[in-house]
Parts: C-alpha cells; sequence; structure tokens
C-alpha cells in the first residue's frame, strides 16, 4: 500500500524545463536596438569639425612668428612658424609649422574647440571651454587675452614676446608674434 501513495506523488510533481538555448525573439531586438540608439545619441553629441579659415573674409586679423614648444619637462625643445588668425567673432586659428608640415592645428570657436597634431594623424575635438591639460588650446586663449587656467603660469613681455608653461608637467611654449 506504501507503494501505491508514493506512486501519485511521483506523478504530480511537475518536471523543470530546461532555459532555452536561443533568446527570445523580444531580446534579439533588443540587442540591435541598444547599440543602435547608443550610436545615434553618442553622434548627435560629438562637436562636428570646424570651418578651415578663410583668410579672405572680412574681420580676420593674421600675426605671424616663432614658437619653441617643450612637450614635456625633460623632453626635446622643438622649434617652428606660428600663425595666429582671430576674429572679432570670438573664432581663432593657430597652426605651428615645422617646415615643411603643419605640425599642430587649432581652431577655436566660442562654443567648441579642436586640435590635430598633423604629423600623427590625431584629432580631438569638443564643445564648451577647451581642456586645460593642452598647451595649444590654451595658448590660443591666452594670445587673445584670456587668462590661463589653474596649473598654467602666463607671461606676456613688451616686445610681443610670450610665455605659456604647465606648472606640473613641464609642457612650455615660448615665443613672438609680429604686431
Amino acid at each position: 500500500m506504501s507503494d501505491s501513495r508514493a506512486a501519485p506523488a511521483r506523478l504530480t510533481r511537475k518536471a523543470r524545463r530546461p532555459a532555452p538555448c536561443h533568446p527570445a525573439p523580444v531580446n534579439r531586438l533588443w540587442l540591435l536596438l541598444v547599440p543602435f540608439a547608443v550610436c545615434w545619441w553618442s553622434a548627435c553629441s560629438t562637436a562636428r569639425p570646424l570651418p578651415a579659415l578663410k583668410a579672405g573674409e572680412p574681420g580676420w586679423r593674421i600675426r605671424q612668428g616663432q614658437a619653441i614648444w617643450r612637450s614635456k619637462g625633460p623632453a626635446q625643445e622643438i622649434a617652428g612658424e606660428l600663425l595666429l588668425a582671430t576674429h572679432p567673432d570670438g573664432r581663432i586659428f593657430l597652426q605651428f609649422t615645422k617646415t615643411p608640415l603643419p605640425f599642430v592645428v587649432v581652431r577655436s570657436a566660442p562654443d567648441s574647440w579642436e586640435i590635430e597634431f598633423v604629423a600623427e594623424n590625431k584629432r580631438w575635438s569638443g564643445r564648451g571651454k577647451p581642456p586645460a591639460g593642452s598647451a595649444w588650446l590654451q595658448l590660443a586663449r591666452c594670445l587673445t587675452g584670456a587668462l590661463p587656467p589653474d596649473g598654467w603660469r602666463w607671461q606676456g613681455f613688451e616686445d610681443d614676446r610670450w610665455r605659456l608653461e604647465n606648472k606640473f608637467s613641464g609642457e612650455m611654449l615660448e615665443g613672438y608674434l609680429t604686431p
């Protein structure tokens, strides 16, 4: 009799089904939609490249000179030609050339910035204020009268010479521009 009571208990117990090996169709849809949405929203937030300098446009003031750049404290200094173009609407163009090619190109507008290291084929851009860690972006601002952020030392001299130095990294730019 004890066997007959145990048998029904086994029959009423439900077997556990193994988890499905493939995701449900709804899950597959999410796997496609989420990466697409991330790409779509991130594309909308990246800064667009700033337009090239059109020196023929009215309002541009162009100055030329020489500069020496040291990337870090013990690094070797690089000398080259410097071109600065400023516009009354707040646009700035700065180019450091080590003959025969441009070495660094900076473009800045009141609401965005862009820096390109031509020899390395690298370009960074953003919106708002430029990052404090870039000497080239800070130089473009300092040459137009803005004060550098904390950690930077700006010196302007009477004969249109200047010096910008990062107190912590030792990065330095020194030079002059024709009036």
